[in-house]
């Protein structure tokens, strides 16, 4: 399996169980992710040095315009697309194996996790998982500390409060905060 067929399959097919090829090929992709994260967060790195490492991370391609603050980690790395002028702040934790979008402009705070893998509740079946893609639109801003999960979808010009914990889709030109995220004002 390629990281592009694991990408196509989860679309359609968000329950991976334990122990099935899925499952075994999220690992061995971990691995190039980790190698990956160590390299941007292990020394200091230009600019387009780091731009370069994400690119690689990422497979593929993104705006020159991006902007990183290591460290980061992501435990996949191949399921994450961020638009034009993203700045990601230092610290932030991306579980991208359901997909993770980030629109223009959007900027994430410090220590952000942005979770897509959800445990099957059931306890005999706790080691598989549910992906559920995070989209971010356009000139978002999330809070330090914040933590989006899996199946959110967050409108254009939005604003997560530091610290909240977003477990709902986010209407645009609104601002969230709390545990769980709610809607304390309109921009």
């Amino acid at each position: 399996m390629t990281a592009e067929q694991y990408t196509e399959l989860i679309k359609t097919n968000n329950y991976i169980q334990a122990g099935s090829d899925v499952h075994l090929f999220m690992h061995k992709a971990s691995d190039e992710a980790r190698k990956i994260t160590a390299e941007i967060n292990g020394k200091y790195h230009t600019a387009e040095e780091l731009r370069a490492l994400f690119f690689r991370l990422i497979g593929k391609k993104a705006d020159d315009t991006f902007g990183l603050f290591p460290p980061f980690y992501t435990d996949f790395g191949k399921n994450i697309t961020v638009g034009k002028n993203v700045f990601i702040n230092s610290g932030c934790c991306f579980q991208d194996q359901g997909g993770i979008t980030i629109g223009d402009g959007s900027l994430i705070g410090h220590q952000v996790v942005l979770a897509t893998l959800n445990h099957d509740l059931c306890p005999e079946r706790r080691a598989s998982m549910i992906a559920k893609p995070i989209v971010i639109g356009k000139n978002v801003w999330i809070g330090a500390h914040a933590a989006v999960l899996g199946g959110v979808t967050v409108g254009d010009n939005a604003v997560i409060a530091a610290g909240a914990v977003v477990n709902k889709d986010v209407p645009a030109n609104t601002v969230v905060a709390g545990v769980p995220a709610k809607i304390i004002k309109n921009i």
